[in-house]
């Protein structure tokens, strides 16, 4: 039995690696992690941890299964349906993180270890609620040694979210330029003056970014740099207190408040919702990819029906309110998740490889674009031949809605430029979809020009 090749994302770290083997993703423990393991799991942090629903779960498998002669253990970690980055988070997704992040280390001392990696790509969503990935994070705690990962934290978590909340919430992408946090001099510079008068603030990111660039290059003491568990964990409990009191209010943009300024009437979201339902139930999904879908009003028919259902948008606002809408309700099946269709994650990284692409993480089975095609073709002059060829590639089943030009929505887009678009008709997408899809069914939306199709990739 052949391994793969071992996944990107983890062939930094040392202490071991992810890898597949045929189709199935394993954790290789290598013999310098020994020790760090053996307490990890003797000590009882892993058995916390895990009835916590902290830290993924996973069981070791025969040592046949390794990938080199490095191996001390092998573990099978289980499954996580769809893996997302920080830049793909809303606010309140990145400061949970941060604050699971928090806890599990302050846990981690009471049975004397401590996180060697704070990155946020160590946490992944499940089942709706942030969990901690990376079993070989953890090491035996020494008295007196400062957190190894406090810089990090800092720049994959405090850094971000600090500037979400006093400064802009789009600079989360800055995730997207820097796979290691964003530089800390880089967010003091583009932090307000006023968090200078934050004393949490000003210690960890104002004074840290300062102290980074006084020692760089030079050669620290280490008896110095000693702290004691006391202050180890004030640290800790500080930054958990500064990011809790960091506060973002999704505001009243276009697309967060879609549904309450949109053309459909009852009967027309009736009916849409109907047809929606049925098309699941005649393909039976395991997996949907929603674009557009705002703050997941179409997303929930597909995840209440316990399919797996990725819901994109790229109003940070609406991706928001949808979460905290899922969090509330302990909705399980259902992602929110910040995307820009035009402009979707790409593959970063180490060979653009380390964090995948999200045609990469693909296909979906099935992918819903319900009042999207004319934002793609009018707004963004994306020709319909090439949404017809990106879908095609993205997904096995595709329900889509046609929105033509008669609709108010499309005039609305429309009285701010000259209409160049010959080509948007009704005609012309089942021309364009046709080349790549089977068209399965199609019903009009009551009360409405639009038209919903149910379309199947051909082989």
């Amino acid at each position: 039995m052949s391994p793969n090749k071992i996944n990107l994302s983890s062939f930094r770290d040392p202490s071991g690696f992810i890898y597949s083997q045929d189709g199935v993703i394993y954790r290789q423990i290598n013999t310098v992690y020994k020790d760090n393991y053996v307490h990890l799991m003797s000590a009882g942090l892993y058995e916390n941890l895990i009835k916590n629903k902290l830290l993924i779960p996973h069981e070791e498998v025969a040592i046949e299964k390794k990938y080199n002669n490095l191996a001390y253990k092998v573990i099978k970690p289980i499954n996580i349906p769809f893996i997302s980055y920080p830049y793909e988070w809303s606010f309140s997704q990145l400061k949970h993180a941060a604050l699971v992040t928090l806890k599990i280390q302050k846990i981690a001392l009471d049975f004397g270890m401590s996180l060697k990696d704070a990155s946020a790509y160590n946490i992944q969503f499940l089942n709706g609620k942030p969990i901690f990935i990376d079993t070989l994070s953890f090491e035996k705690y020494s008295e007196g040694r400062p957190w190894v990962a406090y810089k990090q934290f800092c720049q994959h978590f405090l850094g971000p979210i600090a500037l979400m909340a006093y400064k802009d919430i789009r600079l989360n992408q800055l995730l997207r330029i820097y796979i290691d946090g964003v530089p800390l001099d880089l967010a003091s510079t583009l932090l307000p003056t006023k968090t200078y008068t934050k004393f949490s603030l000003l210690n960890h990111i104002h004074l840290h970014a300062k102290s980074q660039q006084h020692y760089a290059g030079k050669k620290i003491n280490k008896k110095n740099s000693k702290i004691s568990r006391m202050g180890y964990l004030g640290i800790i409990d500080n930054l958990e207190s500064t990011i809790s009191n960091l506060k973002w209010s999704p505001k009243g943009t276009e697309w967060a408040n879609y549904y309450e300024d949109t053309n459909y009437s009852i009967n027309a979201v009736q009916s849409k919702k109907e047809s929606l339902k049925k098309y699941l139930e005649m393909i039976k999904p395991n997996c949907v990819w929603d674009y557009g879908a705002n703050t997941g009003y179409f997303s929930r028919i597909a995840s209440r029906k316990g399919i797996q259902t990725i819901a994109f948008d790229l109003d940070p606002s609406a991706v928001e309110k949808n979460y905290l809408q899922a969090l509330a309700n302990n909705e399980e099946n259902i992602l929110p998740l910040l995307l820009d269709m035009t402009n979707p994650s790409p593959g970063i990284g180490w060979k653009n490889e380390e964090r995948s692409s999200l045609s990469m993480r693909g296909p979906a089975d099935a992918v819903l674009a319900l009042a999207l095609i004319h934002h793609l073709a009018i707004s963004n002059n994306l020709p319909l031949s090439k949404i017809a060829d990106y879908f095609a590639a993205i997904c096995k089943w595709l329900i889509i809605e046609f929105v033509p030009k008669e609709d108010s929505q499309v005039q609305r887009l429309l009285t701010t430029r000259e209409d160049i678009f010959a080509a948007y008709t009704q005609q012309c997408f089942e021309i364009e979809f046709e080349k790549y899809f089977i068209f399965l069914d199609a019903v009009r939306i009551a009360e409405s020009e639009r038209t919903l199709y149910l379309m199947k990739r051909e082989e």
